[in-house]
């Protein structure tokens, strides 16, 4: 099994600003290119899912460069974007952001050579609870799926199957039996499509950070 976040290159990051005293940089990325993702869920099948952006470091695997803030950048406008602890951020769907040629501005602690742009899919923080019922389990697997599904469309050899969905918790050391089945391992819960079948309902200690497509190809 997979676990896949989704993870894409955006391309042409330019720089604009950069400060000698603290190293950090501050870039500018065309709005377009976040729409090209974020459209793909602007539907009723993937209400409940998002893309979070953030910038891998490329010298420390698995970190995250700090991003002090994010905002969106029109002539008449700027929009501040919410940054999450783990520096990751959300920018609206809006075609006529697009149409004006707006831009997402970050303000990095890092420099630029050493951030790799990073897109992750999962769901959004009102799914994101202690207690979960059949039908709300249900409702998250068959998000991804359609997702994946409608992706696998015009690019079925590179896309996985969803073979289940995992909540990955804030403790990476979290390590809990939920049942005779299910157990939350370093951090991670993963729930396998029989499983689903099985739950009547899910009890979780805390609230996981996010949840994501449990895939295989």
């Amino acid at each position: 099994m997979k676990l896949l976040p989704y993870f894409l290159t955006l391309a042409t990051i330019v720089m604009v600003g950069t400060s000698h005293v603290t190293l950090a940089e501050t870039l500018e990325v065309e709005y377009k290119r976040f729409y090209s993702h974020t459209k793909k869920l602007n539907n009723e099948d993937t209400q409940d899912l998002q893309f979070a952006f953030g910038f891998i470091n490329v010298r420390k695997p698995g970190v995250l460069c700090t991003v002090h803030s994010a905002e969106v950048v029109t002539q008449k406008v700027t929009l501040p974007l919410n940054v999450s602890p783990e520096y990751r951020f959300t920018v609206p769907t809006e075609k006529a952001l697009k149409l004006a040629e707006a831009k997402i501005r970050i303000d990095l602690a890092e420099n630029a050579n050493q951030c790799d742009m990073s897109v992750q899919l999962e769901t959004t923080k009102a799914l994101l609870k202690t207690t979960y019922n059949t039908s709300e389990l249900n409702n998250i697997y068959q998000q991804y799926s359609a997702f994946f599904n409608a992706m696998g469309s015009f690019m079925s050899f590179m896309m996985p199957s969803v073979e289940g969905i995992n909540f990955q918790f804030s403790d990476p050391n979290l390590d809990i039996v939920i049942n005779n089945d299910l157990r939350i391992e370093q951090g991670m819960l993963r729930i396998k499509k029989p499983q689903l079948a099985q739950l009547k309902q899910l009890n979780l200690p805390v609230k996981p950070l996010r949840i994501t497509a449990l895939t295989a190809k």
